[in-house]
């Protein structure tokens, strides 16, 4: 079957691309910076798209949300502060509040609209987490903050998470390695940027790009793979340091640190995938060798 009018299509890159059925189109429009959708769809369920791309969706957020947030945060001793640039869905937030050490979360999202459309719309990929009172939601411009944080020399963040579209448009700048430093100067003693890279079979230019980027600025990157349904891919990520480093973590002291949080309600994240995400096929060596 190919797809048509009844289909949703995203191109992956200029050869290539995926499809889903529609379902019912719950709401859409413009907002300042994006055109929005919101679909009810039959694969997904609820799912929520910017400019034609893929965002989340209640039925595979799991996916995305686990893998960015835990990596991370789980290889850390009691994260108590972090902060997302974007992530207005509130899924990321959600992981966050989940470790119980978690004192503040403070979210900046460009545009109101999402945060809007995940509040009445997405509360399966957000639980509330928009509402939670440790969240300080930022309706402001993230690379505007980061940098007046910095100059500041203001608050400072476990872990930065850098939950945005893809490094075109709006988000470009906020791939750059100008302003991985800048997020770097926010970080504390253990602190970690969490981020996705893209997809190393259709994007592997770009990868290897924002690899070296981190690595530039960073001790250490690890750069981790996780299938996403939604994207239609294996889908890249990283968590780029200078103190700690995920793949030091045995699958038991993943699982044991978890048991130990009480943290619930995973779907995809435990020990055997923490590690197994940092194997790296060869062809995935070759797009990360400068």
């Amino acid at each position: 079957m190919s797809p048509d009018n009844d289909h949703l299509t995203e191109a992956l890159n200029d050869n290539a691309g995926h499809y889903l059925k529609k379902g019912r189109l719950i709401e859409a429009g413009d907002t300042p910076f994006q055109f929005y959708e919101v679909w009810d769809t039959p694969q997904f369920g609820r799912l929520f798209r910017l400019d034609g791309y893929f965002m989340t969706s209640e039925g595979d957020e799991f996916f995305y949300h686990e893998n960015l947030i835990h990596v991370p945060s789980i290889t850390q001793i009691a994260p108590r502060r972090a902060l997302i640039i974007g992530g207005g869905d509130g899924g990321s937030a959600d992981e966050l509040f989940k470790h119980p050490s978690m004192e503040k979360v403070t979210l900046v999202e460009l545009d109101e609209k999402v945060v809007d459309i995940a509040r009445r719309y997405l509360p399966k990929v957000h639980n509330g987490a928009l509402d939670d009172p440790r969240l300080d939601l930022q309706i402001a411009d993230g690379l505007t903050y980061v940098r007046a944080t910095a100059a500041a020399a203001g608050e400072r963040f476990d872990l930065i998470v850098l939950d945005l579209t893809d490094p075109i448009g709006p988000a470009e700048a906020l791939y750059t390695e100008a302003f991985f430093a800048d997020c770097k100067r926010l970080l504390t003693g253990q602190g970690a940027l969490s981020l996705h890279l893209g997809a190393p079979v259709f994007q592997g230019a770009r990868v290897g790009m924002l690899f070296k980027r981190l690595g530039k600025v960073f001790n250490t990157v690890r750069p981790h793979f996780h299938y996403i349904p939604l994207y239609g891919s294996l889908w890249s990520m990283a968590c780029a340091s200078d103190h700690i480093d995920p793949l030091a973590l045995e699958p038991a002291e993943v699982d044991a640190r978890i048991q130990a949080r009480g943290i619930g309600s995973l779907q995809y994240y435990n020990g055997d995938t923490h590690r197994a995400a940092f194997a790296q096929p060869n062809y995935i060596r070759q797009c990360l060798t400068p």
